[in-house]
């Protein structure tokens, strides 16, 4: 009787375990976090730098320290993508720096700035867009930079910064490797706000195998910093790896958030 008893019980939780656990496999849950704004200004920079968080480190181009900051980051072994500036609807065109993406460059034109600024980030092994939300709506401006991503081998992350981008049907198109982000970190620049982003990353990665937030040095720098710190106990406790963006997309059956 017992034993008939011990059997059924096995039975039951056998069927009321998840698959993937039956089966002797662990859901591997990442979230990748991009820091804007290497290059720039240095609010932040050395504590993600010399932290032991493996950002993604998103170089702004054409300044003084893009180099400097890209080498950096390879160095410790974070994973360096360019961080594309390009016209947004509203705002002032210095935030965008020099040799931006506008609407009035030609696609060849395009072309040659992307790749210049390459050239002025070394490791960059993609590209996100810094603002934006004019030109990611202009889909001969997109595609160019999409056809130089593709020739370079370099995966594409839309910052999110228009719901009318052209970046995930473009690279979906031909090829590229692409993600949307999920989550503003520091939108509202407070520990706390930063915090609370961060379980909203550990919720969406929960819920979707993967997750992808922005973040930023700078002037609040240091307090990006502090809050994505104060948030990796709840990530180690829901066994939630953060990794560099391109191991988001070592699993093909992801390849492409279009959502």
């Amino acid at each position: 009787m017992k034993t008939c008893k011990l059997v059924l019980l096995s039975i039951f939780i056998l069927f009321a375990l998840p698959t993937d656990i039956v089966q002797g496999k662990t859901t591997e849950l990442k979230s990748a976090i991009i820091i804007d704004d290497f290059g720039g200004g240095a609010g932040g920079v050395m504590d993600f730098l010399d932290g032991e968080i493996p950002i993604t480190a998103a170089v702004m181009p054409f300044t003084k320290k893009s180099k400097e900051h890209a080498e950096l980051a390879h160095k410790r072994g974070l994973e360096v993508i360019v961080h594309l500036p390009m016209q947004p609807k509203k705002g002032k065109r210095s935030w965008l720096g020099p040799n931006p993406i506008t609407v009035d460059l030609t696609p060849n034109e395009v072309k040659k700035r992307v790749e210049e600024a390459l050239e002025s980030v070394p490791y960059a092994v993609g590209l996100n867009n810094h603002m934006g939300s004019l030109a990611v709506e202009d889909e001969e401006l997109v595609r160019a930079i999409v056809e130089v991503a593709k020739e370079r081998n370099l995966y594409i992350v839309d910052s999110g910064t228009s719901p009318k981008s052209k970046f995930p049907k473009l690279a979906k198109e031909l090829g590229v490797p692409v993600l949307i982000r999920d989550v503003f970190l520091d939108d509202v620049s407070t520990v706390t706000h930063v915090s609370r982003q961060m379980r909203k990353l550990a919720k969406i990665t929960e819920q979707n195998g993967e997750g992808i937030a922005i973040g930023h040095v700078g002037v609040n720098g240091k307090i990006c910093y502090t809050g994505i710190v104060l948030s990796m106990n709840e990530f180690e406790e829901k066994h939630i790896e953060i990794v560099p963006v391109s191991e988001l997309f070592l699993d093909d059956t992801k390849h492409f958030n279009i959502q």
